[in-house]
């Protein structure tokens, strides 16, 4: 456990240009004083680690000091070649990369390690798309990626709702969510997030620009969806479930709704009170429908209502009169 936690610092100190103890204790999950003592062992072996003192201090490796170390463990292979399993890569433009990458990789590990490995890519696919959806074409992928490593601004049309007009940002990053690939960029003042297959005639300006050290692309990605799941469902509902419409709650309600709902007591007749996040009339009475005899809504009454005449429409469509039949 030692021997492996002195080589994460080695490592650490090898890839970063000086590091506290504090943040060394934070990755390898010890305390400080443990590292010291990880510290003073690794210095006993001959590695030339430096201290820095004062309020920005901490360790560093001797300039140009590199080991060779390249030892990997079978669950280090494992996760080396998921990076590659996919589509994703190619549509970056990486898999050329990707596929050399992973030929170096299997001639430096040992014979073991290498059937190992090439057993474990055999056994496992990543397909990103979620069912019943067409995968979209993001063509442009492979420029956006470049100009975001090369910190290089991009002007594109964007075909939204609204309509498509021309955009001037700063790409900071991508984001694959569900097999749909999307744009986080600033425009202007403000972080905003674009869906990569509604970019048309991508241009990389002949401009960089300087990304605010402190944005962290998976924190911001954390709060746009929270934001985004609390804008679609911004009111209540009170239903009423019955024993089936109350098993069917888990399957048909996506996971935002889901934390936010609260079960309430089963009356008599069998039937459960359910308060739940709802979102505008029109999408709320769709979700209800869902639930088919299974659901009573109870407030608000504006849903109530819509529930009445969508039910009383579709009941007129089903009478069994002939006129009915041709319409």
């Amino acid at each position: 456990m030692r021997a492996s936690r002195l080589l994460t610092i080695l490592m650490t100190l090898q890839s970063r240009e000086q590091v506290s103890a504090a943040e060394l204790a934070r990755d390898c999950q010890v305390s400080v004083r443990s590292i010291y003592r990880d510290i003073d062992s690794l210095s006993a072996l001959g590695i030339p680690v430096y201290s820095e003192q004062g309020a920005r201090g901490g360790y560093r490796l001797l300039e140009g000091y590199r080991t060779q170390l390249n030892g990997f463990s079978k669950q280090e292979i494992e996760t080396l070649f998921m990076l590659g399993l996919s589509g994703p890569m190619q549509e970056l433009g990486l898999a050329p990369a990707m596929s050399e990458a992973r030929l170096k990789l299997l001639a430096a590990i040992p014979t073991s390690l290498r059937n190992h490995a090439n057993r474990f890519q055999s056994c496992f696919l990543l397909d990103t798309p979620g069912w019943f959806t067409e995968k979209e074409t993001v063509g442009s992928l492979p420029q956006l990626f470049s100009a975001i490593w090369q910190k290089n601004s991009v002007s594109f049309y964007y075909q939204s709702w609204r309509g498509s007009s021309e955009r001037v940002v700063d790409p900071l990053g991508m984001v694959l969510k569900a097999g749909t690939w999307y744009l986080v960029a600033q425009s202007n003042t403000q972080v905003k997030t674009y869906r990569v297959a509604r970019i048309q005639d991508l241009k990389i300006l002949n401009q960089s620009f300087e990304s605010d050290t402190s944005f962290d692309l998976s924190a911001y990605w954390q709060q746009s969806n929270r934001q985004m799941e609390a804008a679609l469902y911004p009111n209540t509902a009170e239903i009423k479930l019955s024993a089936k419409g109350l098993r069917m709650l888990h399957s048909l309600s996506p996971p935002y709704v889901r934390q936010h709902t609260q079960i309430g007591q089963t009356d008599e007749t069998g039937w459960t009170t359910v308060v739940l996040p709802s979102g505008r009339t029109e999408q709320a009475v769709v979700e209800m429908l869902r639930f088919g005899p299974d659901v009573q809504v109870i407030q608000p009454e504006a849903l109530r209502q819509a529930m009445k005449t969508v039910i009383e429409a579709m009941r007129g469509l089903y009478d069994d009169d002939e006129s009915s039949l041709s319409r």
